[in-house]
């Protein structure tokens, strides 16, 4: 290793030294253990290869020393042969411990990954609604993503890297101090001009980093936010594409300048460095030569020393730095467990139990429910705020009670905020009560299997949301394996066979993100399909139209009667003209039931039902004039 990849490597610890500085427990550091538990016989070879190259590697200045004092001594020609074939074998010997530690480092840190991955992504998971409606996606794929690759780090590189600059470093003193204790303590006085520059630059140039890691995430966020289907739209209607990019181009000038700032301050510490090496290498030539021509040192000793005192100041520098880089590391661990420590409100019974077969009754039961605070669902990092907010706990539905019969539709109606969409939630167990019971043919939904649950239920919300995948993709999601004649079948009584029919490549079309190369009608038809494909016992309508225009609403009306035909349903409706053949429809305000009936025993008692009514109707006249 040469002085100058020594001086890349000294200002590379000292900027990772400054890139975190927390403290992390002692129950982390058992936690990381019981982790790496299963990789332990890897990791034990790992640190085994490691010692191994490191000695390997004091081993050729020492063989490169006996050469040149064979060469000075007028030995042999075979002795020197033998020696210089040595330092070939042990070349050989060392490159292929350091592909095949690298092979073992690659491993256990890939394995430690997808361990990590697949931990977390199988818990996020498994978190309520509530987590996923506070929780900033870009700051949850970062602990999937950064994190994570930042505690694989710790083992990979890191653990290796303490490993064997230790021994190197034991090895190599041991050596030097053995051929000349003076050259050594020289190299050791001159420690100082590596380590203290390489902390003062890796300081600036970490905070250099930083800076224009800010600024790219800005622009990261600013090019999701403005290239997604809806946020183009709504910069094209209502924003200024002029002061957009003048914004844009503010931020990727300041990560320029930085960049330069940064390569400049770099280049200037590794040509320092470089010569401060070569002038060690100088005094240390010197006098060793001086030495040598007193008779004190033999030749060899001297180059020796010369190529010792290059592989010296790398795990020295290292070392300096180990104690931060490590805790630096481990932080990430730490986030890692930060998440996977967040407690599932909804968890499934060790038991649990299934919906009995037949057609299936609803039953609410004196439920009373609130919205959990951030506390109990967030983390402040994730939603990327100090500190979270204390709201949340407060009562929003005070003793809702009613029951649908098998195959009846009962209508939720009431003005917007009212809590009708919250009751709806309540029955796929998107939330749990806090009092009360929410029960399926009896069965509280508490007691019931999640696969139970989602073989029961199905929901259409207002947004009709959809993957950026295949029409045949979104489909199957409700029932995996469904062959393309299912899929027609739902297609056709959702209205919309004839359109993907029409479309090129047919159910192998993308439909974009979140469906937006479909117009709303047709993404909420291709929801419904999606529903009669999983062909559930009760069906949860939210305001299915509420945004859609009489002729797509039409077709969805038409696709929603094969939905409902035959299944117990709760609709959440905004228009009441579409609720009026409703078996029982229910009025709630603030929280609470405060009217029920038919839509002619509604009318006919008056009330906050027959106000809503006539307000609509009004608002509906001056259109049809």
């Amino acid at each position: 290793m040469d002085m100058e990849v020594t001086a890349w490597m000294s200002m590379h610890h000292a900027m990772n030294a400054e890139q975190d500085r927390r403290p992390f427990s002692r129950a982390t550091l058992r936690r990381i253990g019981r982790f790496a538990r299963p990789h332990r016989r890897q990791l034990v070879r790992f640190l085994v290869l490691s010692v191994m190259t490191a000695v390997l590697a004091v081993a050729t200045p020492v063989l490169a020393g006996r050469v040149v004092d064979a060469i000075v001594q007028g030995a042999a020609l075979s002795v020197v042969a033998g020696i210089a074939g040595l330092i070939a074998v042990i070349a050989v010997a060392e490159a292929g411990l350091g592909i095949l530690t690298r092979w073992l480092s690659a491993r256990i840190g890939e394995t430690l990954i997808l361990d990590l991955r697949t931990a977390v992504f199988d818990h996020v998971q498994r978190m309520p609604i509530a987590f996923f409606t506070r929780t900033r996606t870009g700051a949850l794929v970062s602990r999937l993503n950064n994190d994570v690759v930042g505690a694989q780090r710790a083992f990979s590189d890191t653990l290796s890297g303490v490993v064997s600059n230790i021994v190197t470093l034991a090895l190599t003193l041991v050596v030097m101090v053995s051929l000349s204790w003076q050259i050594t303590l020289l190299a050791l006085l001159l420690l100082p001009v590596f380590v203290l520059p390489a902390r003062q630059m890796g300081s600036r140039l970490a905070r250099m980093e930083r800076e224009a890691a800010d600024h790219n995430s800005a622009m990261s966020t600013q090019m999701t936010e403005r290239f997604s289907a809806p946020g183009a739209t709504l910069v094209k209607l209502f924003g200024r594409p002029a002061d957009e990019s003048a914004e844009f181009a503010v931020r990727a000038t300041r990560v320029r300048d930085i960049g330069v700032r940064t390569a400049m301050v770099q280049s200037v510490f590794v040509t320092a460095l470089t010569l401060v090496s070569a002038l060690a290498l100088a005094v240390v030539y010197g006098l060793g030569g001086f030495y040598t021509l007193r008779g004190q040192l033999a030749a060899g000793d001297v180059v020796a020393l010369a190529l010792l005192l290059t592989r010296l100041y790398a795990p020295l520098t290292a070392l300096a730095s180990a104690r931060v880089e490590v805790m630096s590391a481990l932080v990430s661990f730490e986030r890692v467990f930060e998440v996977l420590d967040l407690r599932p409100l909804i968890a499934e019974q060790p038991r649990p139990r299934r919906v009995p077969d037949g057609p299936v009754g609803i039953e609410f039961d004196g439920v009373r429910f609130g919205y959990p605070s951030a506390e109990s669902v967030s983390l402040a990092s994730l939603e990327e705020v100090a500190k979270l907010d204390t709201q949340g706990g407060v009562e929003v539905l005070h003793g809702v009670s009613f029951r649908a019969e098998p195959a009846q539709m009962v209508a939720l109606v009431g003005s917007s905020g009212a809590g009708k969409s919250t009751i709806a939630s309540l029955l796929p167990r998107l939330y749990d009560v806090d009092a009360g019971a929410v029960r399926l043919s009896g069965v509280d939904v508490r007691e019931l299997s999640f696969d139970s649950i989602r073989e029961t239920l199905g929901m259409v919300t207002q947004d009709g949301h959809l993957f950026h995948d295949s029409i045949r993709a979104n489909l199957v999601l409700a029932r995996p394996g469904a062959g393309d004649g299912e899929l027609w079948e739902v297609l056709h009584r959702a209205r919309l066979a004839e359109l993907v029919a029409s479309l090129p490549d047919g159910l192998d079309t993308i439909v974009g993100e979140r469906g937006y190369r479909l117009s709303g009608g047709e993404r909420q038809r291709l929801t419904i399909a999606r529903l009669l494909l999983a062909r559930p016992r009760v069906v949860i309508l939210d305001e299915a139209t509420a945004h859609l225009e009489s002729t797509s609403e039409a077709a969805v009306q038409a696709a929603l009667s094969e939905a409902l035909a035959g299944r117990t349903a709760v609709v959440i409706a905004h228009r009441l003209s579409t609720v009026r053949a409703a078996d029982l429809i229910i009025v709630v305000e603030d929280g609470q039931i405060v009217q029920r009936g038919t839509h002619a025993e509604l009318l006919a008692t008056g009330g906050r039902y027959e106000e809503l009514y006539r307000t609509q109707l009004e608002q509906a006249e001056p259109s049809l004039a």
